[in-house]
């Protein structure tokens, strides 16, 4: 296949000692509440007993045995939906947005992968190959898992479905967060409404709504800077809630959560996972699938953009992955090996 338009992406990797953000939403809330209350404890006790989705037996099939993230390395796929009213179409809406984090449990680190919407994959389900966003209109997080399992030749152990309604509601609960916008830019709603957002760049404080148009738009870069964002957006509100500002809100951000989320995730389960932030010691490395503009023709004759993934690095990206998951040994190559404390701040 040619490679047309050709633009190459350096996979990005900074490992960096910062505030545990990944597990945003439901971790940093479960864990709070624990602190906060019975009453709020129990909240998010119920939010996670009615956003509980499980449809694949308890583990992935790439597993002998189910996982227990107490004492073993697990991967976690976030599923992020962008709908609307004019657009909401349930488990067949197309994913917005995919993250993979994949957790060494005796090291504290994780890796934070962002996989592009538009990337070209074979989806099992239909039997072709097409963007990868696609898989969740065709069989939900189920088959999206599948087809992420498939890319990448690594277990997906749980899921986590948002709708990005809950970061609206959880930012303006928060009272915005502060963002360094890098364009000024027009952008449509939450409600489809064409160029209702308007930025200029700089450093700001944006509502729900501003976010969520900064997170998603396309118009001025790509979907790797794209994945980016909503990284960057990610860090922000958790930024926020751990300055407190979200304590008098806890109650507020719990029900926009369950009101948005699916998981196959148990309470006790997201518990074990607090073990990662209290360290202080958490190490992230995020990272990108690095590939080029592709355009191959459709049944009617028609030029589709794909994101055509590379190959090799990508043969690479998996083997790093399988490393952190401790399905493959390390190497003194890999990314494995914890970093010395950095301040965010620096």
């Amino acid at each position: 296949m040619g490679r047309q338009h050709i633009k190459k992406v350096t996979k990005k990797k900074r490992k960096r000692r910062i505030f545990w953000f990944l597990i945003f939403p439901i971790l940093l809330i479960a864990s709070g509440a624990i602190s906060y209350g019975v009453h709020i404890y129990t909240k998010a006790e119920d939010m996670m007993a009615n956003s509980y989705q499980e449809d694949r037996d308890g583990k992935s099939q790439l597993r002998e045995k189910k996982v227990n993230p107490k004492i073993d390395n697990v991967s976690i796929l976030f599923i992020g939906i962008d709908e609307s009213e004019k657009r909401s179409q349930g488990d067949t809406t197309r994913s917005d947005a995919l993250l993979l984090a994949t957790l060494n449990e005796k090291q504290k680190s994780v890796n934070l992968l962002s996989i592009p919407r538009d990337t070209y994959a074979y989806i099992d389900e239909v039997g072709y190959s097409t963007k990868i966003n696609h898989a969740h209109s065709f069989g939900g997080p189920k088959t999206t898992i599948e087809t992420v399992e498939n890319l990448l030749d690594i277990p997906v152990d749980y899921y986590v479905r948002v709708d990005f309604e809950a970061f609206m509601e959880i930012i303006d609960a928060v009272g915005g967060v502060d963002i360094d916008v890098p364009f000024a830019f027009s952008e449509q709603d939450s409600k489809d409404r064409a160029n209702a957002i308007s930025l200029e760049a700089g450093m700001q404080t944006l509502d729900g709504e501003e976010a969520l148009a900064f997170a998603r738009t396309r118009h001025m870069d790509n979907d790797i800077e794209r994945g980016k964002r909503q990284q960057e957006v990610i860090k922000a509100i958790t930024k926020k809630a751990a300055s407190g500002a979200a304590i008098p809100k806890m109650g507020q951000i719990i029900d926009a959560i369950g009101n948005n989320m699916k998981t196959n995730m148990t309470f006790d389960e997201i518990k074990a996972f607090a073990d990662y932030g209290i360290t202080g010691h958490l190490s992230i490395d995020t990272m990108t699938l690095e590939g080029y503009d592709s355009y191959i023709p459709n049944s009617a004759g028609n030029n589709v953009y794909y994101w055509q993934l590379d190959e090799e690095a990508l043969a690479e990206t998996s083997l790093s992955l399988k490393q952190q998951l401790g399905l493959e040994p390390a190497t003194d190559h890999t990314n494995n090996v914890a970093e010395p404390a950095i301040n965010e701040e620096e």
